[in-house]
């Protein structure tokens, strides 16, 4: 095994693929700005420009932070033991592979995108399945279903992009997939965060709730997918909206859902909640809000579930006390700005560089903050990616 291998990145999965997240959030957006504004020449990349930053915002930026958290999680969901620096050398230098050969796609032609990507997607698959089989009562077959969605829906994006067919489609469809994910993914994290940070508030995510907001989603998706721009799927991006926001009565359970970490998850909801809305209204309209609505699902609540997870777990699994200081809430309510941007850029298209600035942004505070906690050693100085007994706090954690 080369030496780098005993890098502290490698203590736990979420290091490189959070670090990956911020990263990339920073890079492949602004690349994709240069691109509009024409600063940058346009490269005829595989399905075409829009198609690229759809599939880079779901299987680069979003696929990186699910695999840092899936990685972390599962051994701790399943008490099963983490996964060796061989496995998350080969997953991290992977998805580097991955956004080269797509990137390179105009000259290199799609297909060895589409075996970077979908080697990814098929690798993460395969170290994931075992543990979460093996658990009594599998209660994470959730993300193996979710996993092998997406991998699907990138097969036929990359064989519609192969055959100069719409990709579109597909992003569209992996879109709502992430909406799923974001739904089983919350409602896990949400009780310890909500209940831990509030002394026993009684929170709980009912399953009922969480199923209908689950069915509701997917139902929309094959709508949108099967039947574009037809009223069908307006409506049922209705009922989705309407199924989220049922979901957010479990939160209603007084003060404790003010501490920050417990409303930033809850805000999730509300912009998932508000993407179908904007969505739904527009299909049965005129469609001209479609894309703002995708946009608030995306740039809102995908990115504010993630920045919140990482900001979560890559403490926590690093050895830190949970963050304190004012940079956290700078940066969430910059993803928030950014979303509620792009829904005026729709009528007001000289807001759309300033959304996606605002929006980079929040994912840089994170970086400039995280990078050394998530490429440093524990300040335990221990092995994995366990929780400590007593998290270690930076010293300027409780400074403003």
């Amino acid at each position: 095994m080369p030496k780098f291998a005993n890098h502290p990145l490698l203590l736990c999965g979420f290091r490189p693929f959070f670090l990956y997240t911020a990263g990339y959030a920073v890079l492949a957006l602004g690349v994709w700005l240069l691109l509009l504004s024409g600063l940058l020449p346009a490269p005829d990349l595989a399905g075409g420009l829009p198609a690229w930053h759809a599939h880079e915002m779901i299987y680069g930026f979003a696929m990186a932070s699910v695999a840092g958290f899936l990685l972390t999680a599962v051994p701790e969901f399943t008490g099963g033991a983490g996964f060796g620096r061989k496995r998350l050398l080969g997953l991290a230098l992977l998805w580097l592979g991955a956004r080269l050969a797509f990137g390179l796609s105009a000259w290199l032609g799609v297909w060895p995108a589409a075996l970077c990507n979908l080697g990814l997607s098929a690798v993460l698959l395969a170290t994931l399945a075992p543990p979460i089989w093996r658990d009594p009562g599998r209660p994470q077959m959730s993300f193996l279903y979710a996993l092998a969605a997406l991998g699907l829906l990138e097969a036929g994006f990359f064989v519609a992009g192969a055959r100069g067919t719409a990709a579109m489609p597909w992003m569209y469809a992996a879109n709502g997939v992430a909406m799923i994910l974001i739904v089983a993914t919350v409602s896990r994290i949400s009780m310890r965060i909500v209940n831990g940070e509030g002394a026993g508030a009684g929170y709980l995510a009912r399953p009922p709730r969480r199923n209908l907001a689950t069915w509701s989603i997917a139902l929309c998706t094959a709508a949108e997918f099967f039947l574009p721009g037809s009223p069908v799927a307006g409506w049922l991006a209705l009922a989705a909206a309407a199924a989220i926001l049922n979901l957010l009565n479990d939160w209603h359970i007084g003060r404790a859902l003010l501490q920050r970490w417990a409303l930033m998850l809850y805000l999730v909801y509300w912009l998932m909640a508000a993407g179908y809305a904007v969505m739904g209204a527009s299909l049965l309209l005129d469609g001209a809000l479609v894309s703002a609505g995708r946009h608030v699902l995306m740039a809102g609540a995908m990115s504010l579930a993630i920045f919140t997870v990482m900001c979560i777990a890559g403490r926590n699994h690093a050895g830190y006390a949970l963050e304190r200081r004012l940079w956290v809430v700078a940066a969430a309510c910059a993803i928030v700005a950014a979303a509620l941007l792009r829904v005026a850029a729709a009528r007001a298209p000289a807001l759309l560089a300033l959304a996606g600035l605002v929006w980079m942004g929040g994912f840089a505070l994170y970086l400039a903050h995280s990078w050394r906690i998530l490429s440093g050693p524990r300040p335990d100085r221990a092995d994995g990616c366990d929780g400590p007994v007593r998290a270690v706090a930076e010293a300027s954690d409780f400074a403003c």
